[in-house]
């Protein structure tokens, strides 16, 4: 049976395979479609007056189709890369901040909800965990999640509804939930993992604004470049939407399994976090969160409306095992104490 420290190995050792899996398939991917590029725009066309239309004249061999995509790459791939590799170490002293801030969450201190912080630093001291920042979203749903790179740099955010909502037993489940994806590592494997798929989208909406900048311009090759913006745009798309949550799959759902048992443990209380899941259950939906989707991955339950894309796609790309799997677990768990 695993243990935490297996758990925490594993985590590592994901973490390591993800920093290194983003930004190859990214490399691979994106030099298939510099071969697709330079095959159709290096095509030479004519007018079928026959037919009133532009017909294919000819298509460029493959060697030529290789060596203008080989260049190509040559002088672009490796300034991406320095690029995503510049990301990740951003994102990892720094990323959870810019989640906190994109949720909205607002840290509080003691003298701020004493009952809370106390809730929290009575948790740490019984599980040997450094004191994290807690953090407050102005949101009536009730979610939570943790982020940090490490237990030492962590934060939990909870919704205001969350706090308000539950009883106190139930409310302590959660914490401990997020704090055993503390102890866990979870929180440092997530981290690189949303920063990932935020860096690929961020470039998908800066070449369809560049292109649409370029498609307006009044110069000779305006409009071949805007072709090329957008290519790439649509490219950084499917591969922000697409293919890295795919690779988020690596990240196990176990860990979920892992973090409800272990805050089980904490509170000597599975049946309190059962209830609160299914509470949680009923409204999770946390809106600003719609504007950074990845984060879904990160929160105790799917905080995404119903009409995002995200949440569209949720069967294929969930992360997080269904909630009733989750609860049956807790109370097999209860039986057992």
């Amino acid at each position: 049976m695993a243990t935490t420290y297996d758990f925490i190995a594993q985590n590592k050792r994901r973490t390591w395979l993800l920093v290194l899996l983003f930004p190859l398939t990214f490399v691979l991917l994106a030099y298939v479609f510099l071969l697709g590029y330079h095959h159709f725009s290096s095509a030479s066309y004519r007018y079928d007056t026959q037919n009133a239309e532009y017909v294919r004249a000819d298509a460029p061999s493959f060697n030529t189709t290789l060596t203008q995509a080989n260049q190509t790459a040559l002088e672009v791939l490796p300034w991406v890369w320095l690029a995503a590799m510049l990301w990740i170490v951003i994102a990892y002293f720094s990323g959870d901040h810019m989640l906190l801030r994109g949720a909205g969450a607002i840290e509080i201190h003691r003298e701020d909800q004493p009952e809370i912080y106390r809730l929290v630093e009575n948790l740490c001291i019984a599980s040997g965990l450094p004191m994290p920042r807690v953090y407050i979203i102005n949101d009536s749903s009730l979610n939570a999640f943790a982020t940090g790179r490490d237990p030492q740099h962590a934060s939990v955010a909870l919704t205001k509804g969350i706090v308000t909502k539950l009883e106190r037993v139930e409310l302590e489940g959660v914490v401990a939930h997020e704090l055993s994806h503390i102890q866990n590592r979870d929180i440092r494997l997530m981290l690189i993992t949303v920063a990932g798929i935020s860096f690929f989208t961020f470039l998908s909406e800066a070449c369809f604004r560049m292109g649409i900048s370029s498609s307006r311009s009044s110069r000779k090759n305006s409009g071949q470049g805007a072709l090329l913006f957008f290519a790439l745009g649509v490219f950084f798309a499917i591969y922000g939407f697409l293919i890295a949550p795919l690779i988020r799959l690596a990240v196990s759902r176990t860990r979920e399994y892992q973090a409800d048992a272990s805050a089980a443990l904490m509170t000597r209380n599975p049946k309190a976090l059962a209830r609160a899941l299914r509470k949680i259950s009923e409204d999770s939906q946390v809106e600003v969160l719609d504007q950074h989707a990845s984060m879904a991955a990160m929160c105790i339950a799917n905080p995404l409306t119903k009409h995002s894309l995200f949440a569209s796609l949720s069967g294929l790309f969930a992360t997080h095992p269904p909630i009733e799997k989750r609860i049956a677990a807790l109370i097999q768990m209860d039986r057992a104490v």
